[in-house]
Formats: C-alpha cells, structure tokens, sequence
C-alpha cells in the first residue's frame, strides 16, 4: 500500500504538490503530537518526524509542522543565533524559496523580501539563475538553497548570484555535498533519470559537489566561510532538533 501510495505522488505535477501540501500537513502535524523532537522554527514539538528521501530513507528528517529538513532547520538556528537577519533592515533575494521559511521571512518587518525561480508556483519573480531580471549590488542577502545541483551551468549561475548581492552582503548556498570526495563529479552524458538517480543522489541532479565547491565559489569572487555550526549545538539539542551533524554551511560575502 505505501508504494502504490508512494507512485501515485510520483505522478502529481509538483505544483499540485505544493498546494496539497498546504492542506495535509495540519491534519499529519496532529497526529504525531508528542515531546519527543522539536521543530526550531515553530517550536512545535512531536513523538516522531516524517521519514524522507529518495532511495533510501532518512528517519526523522521531515517536521510534519513546518516540513523542514535538517538543513532548514540548521540554517534557521544559525540565522537566529550568528546573525542579525531578523533584526536589522535587509533586501532579500530568496531563490526557490522553501515552504518553512517562506511564510516567516515575508512577515519579518526588517525585511524588503523577494523570490525568484523558473518553475515554482509560489515564487515572486519567475526568473532564471543564470539570468537574474535584477540590478547589479541589489541584495543585502541571497539564499541559493539545493538549486546549484540542479543547473547545468552553475558557474554562470554563482556569478548571476555574485553579481545582485551587495558589497559586504551575505549569501547562503548550501548543496547536497558529498565530503569525502576531493572533486565535484558531474557528466553531461549522463541523461537517463534512473541513472542520475543512481550516480548523482537524485533524478534532476547534475552532478554531486564535493570539497571543491568551495573554491569554486572563491574563484567566482566570494569569501567563504565553511561552517560546521553543528559543533556548537549541544548533542542533545543536536537529537531534539534532529539535525545532521557535520553539514557544513557554505556562508559567501561579497
């Protein structure tokens, strides 16, 4: 049953997944009310989070509250704790904007916020990363979040993000990284989406980013702080929060 259930989601267009979404997510919220784990955004609490991931699941990854996944909710305790993104008066570029943060960052009042992308229904701006509709030195922040995997040329794409963010100002793009490899491996041979699925993590990705992709946003102008801010949340907190520890936050100035 789960996977007739699990191919009958696959079939759905993802804009009428994000809509359903929408309304389903209240109703699974409710049923795991608990103590167990907390969602840092909310502060809503639960005796189990969502399992989630393509292939091979991860327990615990999901809020069933703001539909966070551990990275989300990293970034979130990061923005909250190390910066002053929720109290000081920022321009706000937010590329492919995810569901938990998109409701909060457009009620911030410190916030002149916009989002961008090419196929998302609940985007501002219909836009391609690779030719942003947006002036040079625009943004005090861009959030580029699990897109650079996506695009075929991501060189073009970081500097479309370099080039609208502000002198001084702060980009957050994190990817799906794998840390043991020294080199990013991509293949533009590779075109069949079981065998992307199988090499790169993911039907639509188009490479895996390894320990380089830092570099390669230096060579593009940006200086790159490599946080693990992982090693200051106390374990237990690490485990309520149900993060991955060792997720390396690729935090960009201009």
């Amino acid at each position: 049953m789960k996977a007739v259930f699990k191919f009958f989601l696959n079939l759905l267009p993802r804009p009428l997944l994000i809509k359903l979404s929408y309304w389903v997510r209240p109703f699974i919220a409710l049923t795991l009310k608990g103590n167990r784990f907390t969602d840092p955004i909310d502060g809503k609490s639960f005796r189990k989070f969502l399992p989630y991931g393509y292939g091979k699941q991860r327990e615990n990854a999901l809020s069933p509250s703001t539909l966070s996944l551990e990275r989300h909710r990293l970034l979130w305790l990061y923005l909250k704790e190390e910066t002053d993104f929720f109290t000081t008066q920022k321009k706000v570029l937010h590329m492919a904007p995810e569901q938990c943060f998109l409701p909060i960052f457009r009620k911030q009042q410190n916030l002149e916020y916009t989002t961008a992308d090419l196929y998302s229904p609940i985007a501002d701006v219909k836009a391609d990363i690779c030719d942003l509709p947006f002036e040079d030195n625009t943004f005090d922040v861009v959030f580029c979040n699990h897109v650079l995997e996506h695009i075929t040329d991501d060189t073009k794409a970081m500097k479309e993000l370099y080039r609208v963010l502000k002198p001084n100002g702060m980009g957050i793009f994190q990817i799906p990284q794998d840390l043991s490899r020294e080199f990013t491996f991509e293949d533009d041979s590779i075109t069949d989406e079981k065998e992307r699925a199988k090499i790169f993590g993911q039907y639509d990705h188009v490479r895996v980013y390894g320990r380089d992709y830092f570099d390669k946003l230096r060579s593009i102008g940006f200086k790159v702080d490599e946080v693990d801010y992982t090693k200051k949340i106390a374990p237990e907190m690490m485990e309520r929060f149900c993060l991955s520890k060792g997720e390396i936050l690729p935090v960009c100035f201009k």
